[in-house]
């Protein structure tokens, strides 16, 4: 699935991206070198450090599974919107559906923070994905497993939503599991362990619905 990989990256990248910069955008002050006092020397020195501190607190991998789990989790949170909005799914797929995307949207806020909070880009540079492998966007839908999945109605949709998710929280434990063994910071690290747990037993979850649908 890794060759369709490019659907909505770069939209929901750019969404990423914005919220990102949004934060910035009240940082823009300078300290002018000249003239400067001893005190606002030292402010501008005592800032520095701590930037400094902040971005030596992760590594590679710490970025990397921001950056690529980010849009990976805005796609899950458009699969569910799209069956949220269907008529005549069951019951359970619509909850499992609202579960996804309400503990999925808050963390892609908590990643985009650490992005910025590391002065790294929301976005991944040129030939991240083939530096990291298949592990890097695996279980990504393409624009026609996406078409296929807005087109389809009722008991079809519900099927085919279960079927797509299962491969896309496949996808996302095994970039947690990279993270979890390769990361360094401690936040990030308790974040893919929750992403673990939560996405296992939620395949679990929508395997047993797919064999009653």
């Amino acid at each position: 699935m890794n060759k369709n990989k490019n659907f909505s990256i770069l939209s929901v990248t750019a969404v990423a991206a914005a919220i990102v910069l949004a934060g910035c955008a009240n940082g823009g002050g300078s300290t002018s070198g000249s003239g400067a006092s001893p005190a606002e020397t030292a402010a501008a020195a005592a800032s520095a450090a701590a930037t400094t501190g902040a971005a030596a607190e992760h590594n590679e991998a710490d970025t990397m599974f921001a950056q690529m789990m980010i849009p990976h989790h805005a796609q899950a949170v458009e699969m569910s919107d799209m069956i949220l909005k269907k008529q005549d799914i069951p019951a359970e797929v619509t909850a499992l559906a609202t579960q996804i995307k309400a503990a999925q949207a808050p963390e892609i806020e908590k990643m985009a923070g650490w992005l910025k909070s590391w002065n790294e880009s929301a976005t991944p540079s040129a030939g991240a994905h083939s530096g990291h492998g298949s592990v890097g966007m695996s279980g990504m839908m393409s624009a026609e497993d996406m078409s296929k999945l807005d087109a389809a109605r009722g008991t079809d949709a519900a099927r085919l939503f279960l079927t797509q998710m299962i491969a896309h929280h496949e996808g996302a434990v095994m970039m947690a599991k990279t993270e979890e063994s390769g990361g360094k910071n401690p936040e990030a690290i308790e974040l893919s362990k929750t992403i673990i747990r939560a996405q296992e037993k939620e395949i679990q979850e929508m395997k047993d619905l797919l064999a009653k649908l």
